[in-house]
């Protein structure tokens, strides 16, 4: 699998999803699309059930579905089944939903978007805008988040450069920019604002999100300059980094008063500034 797990949605439903370029296909977890299909509140025994209920079915997951590395709630990347768009189509014929039939128009379109994109790449901002748009969330919030994605991409390329490793070292530095700026890991973050397994980002007010942009920017503007060797150093580097979205935090809440680290999400903020329109 070449690209990071991304995240599509299926009727306001987050679906894990990874892309092999060199199958050209999507590989989707199977135990979120069991919850999209079912609602059910456990997903992961629903779909051992399935299997034991349904050998045929169980054999065929065992033989042809592999084991794709993929976030949990917590953020950490963890194996976890998967299958690509055709073995999908078999798995959902042995799942009594009345959902089936939009899924597998659903899955058609994803396929198709994704082939679009690799001739246009412009597109995919195209999608994200109308997926975010869909979801509640204002313009301008979104114009900060797709830069946001933007800056983050340019870090994780500065650490790859680099030689560090997608999951525990990023996770680990990412957390030191966290901590630094926000005074919060992660987990920390997502527990104050009550989050499970939605995004963090996708849940940061415009605030958070330039600050954060500012810590991200400012670790990978640090990084090309003294060029780390060490973990040591790549950390000492993101607390440089964060240290200076941490200034302008406490800078900013000392002018306004009010501050910076919220529990509340972008999206309920959307929601409540239109209650009182």
């Amino acid at each position: 699998m070449t690209e990071p797990t991304k995240m599509v949605l299926f009727n306001d439903k987050a679906i894990r999803s990874h892309w092999d370029d060199e199958q050209e296909d999507w590989f989707f977890s199977v135990v979120d699309v069991v919850a999209a299909l079912t609602d059910s509140a456990n997903p992961t025994d629903y779909l051992k059930k399935l299997r034991k209920r349904d050998e045929q079915l169980g054999t065929y997951i065992g033989t042809n579905c592999p084991q794709v590395a993929m976030p949990t709630e917590s953020g950490k990347l963890r194996k976890t089944l998967a299958a690509s768009t055709q073995q999908l189509l078999r798995i959902i014929q042995s799942i009594p939903s009345k959902k089936a039939e939009p899924f597998k128009l659903w899955l058609a379109e994803v396929a198709n978007q994704r082939l679009n994109q690799l001739q246009a790449p412009e597109l995919s901002i195209e999608q994200a805008m109308l997926d975010y748009k869909r979801l509640g969330y204002s313009d301008n919030w979104i114009n900060q988040r797709l830069k946001s994605i933007e800056i983050r991409k340019e870090l994780t390329d500065e650490w790859k450069k680099h030689g560090l490793q997608e999951g525990a070292e990023f996770a680990f530095l990412t957390d030191v920019i966290y901590q630094t700026w926000a005074g919060k890991t992660a987990k920390q973050y997502k527990q104050y604002k009550g989050l499970k397994k939605e995004s963090l980002r996708d849940n940061m007010t415009n605030k958070e999100l330039v600050m954060n942009m500012l810590a991200e920017l400012s670790t990978k503007e640090i990084s090309e300059a003294v060029n780390p060797q060490s973990m040591d150093e790549h950390e000492d580097v993101a607390k440089r980094g964060g240290g200076v979205a941490k200034e302008a935090r406490i800078k900013l809440e000392a002018e306004t008063g009010k501050k910076v680290v919220s529990e509340q999400s972008a999206k309920q903020l959307q929601l409540k500034k239109k209650d009182t329109e």
